[in-house]
């Protein structure tokens, strides 16, 4: 087995390891960076998750309560449907690791020089990795939204009920939980298409990884979403553009 893998790394550039690299680190890095934000610096996934325990607070009050019904149900068909979406993407891309022939057919006339058949398996596993990763966060917070609802359902139509507002509460942190297991689906997909950049050489997953970074860090952190969330509450200025 080690034979095998020192056989295949022995095919890779050192620019191809580093930029694999890179895809590593940003991956685990920017996700550390969004769910461990400073407090003066909060994500909007750290500030959403402000407004799902008050959601769960305005839930517990509300009656009746169908609204909140839907809104949990609209979240697991989102789930749902990125969960079906990338079991499609992931069979997809197997199925190339049986068309990598005419894939390096296709790659000779746009790029200079010939790699083996296991670098381009070995890329394309890659992808394979990420979109894997992403359809088991899918899953996952698809279940815990299901978790989310059945806790709903279980706390007391009394607010004055004792058992009210706890339910509710861990209600709100499952219902957190579920949020971050669907966002690190979607950093999954996102670095998956910076893998597939791969493809075109290590130069050009390196522009991939970068630039992805720059999306999710520009959406977590300087979107106008962010800004508006950060408003102080009473604020009547207009958001519209």
């Amino acid at each position: 087995m080690t034979d095998i893998l020192n056989d295949a790394l022995g095919h890779f550039a050192p620019l191809d390891l580093a930029a694999f690299l890179m895809l590593v680190i940003a991956w685990s890095g920017v996700t550390l960076l969004i769910e461990h934000a400073p407090r003066r610096l909060p994500s909007t996934s750290n500030l959403m998750a402000q407004y799902r325990r008050k959601w769960m607070v305005q839930f517990v009050a509300r009656d009746p309560r169908i609204f909140d019904s839907q809104i949990i149900g609209q979240l697991r068909q989102g789930t749902s449907f990125f969960a079906s979406a990338t079991l499609i993407a992931i069979g997809g891309t197997l199925a190339l690791l049986g068309e990598v022939e005419r894939l390096i057919g296709l790659a000779d006339d746009l790029l200079t020089g010939t790699a083996p058949v296991i670098v381009w398996e070995v890329k394309i596993l890659v992808i394979v990795a990420f979109l894997a990763n992403a359809f088991l966060k899918f899953v996952w917070a698809n279940r815990l939204f299901g978790y989310c609802a059945v806790m709903m359902a279980a706390v007391p139509n009394d607010p004055a009920d004792p058992a009210a507002q706890p339910r509710a509460q861990k209600a709100a942190e499952i219902n957190i939980t579920a949020a971050r297991g669907f966002n690190r689906g979607l950093r999954a997909l996102y670095f998956a298409l910076a893998a597939a950049a791969w493809l075109f050489g290590a130069v050009a997953l390196l522009l991939a990884v970068a630039v992805t970074l720059m999306v999710l860090l520009r959406r977590e952190f300087a979107s106008h979403s962010r800004a508006v969330l950060m408003r102080p509450e009473g604020d009547g200025k207009d958001t519209r553009t």
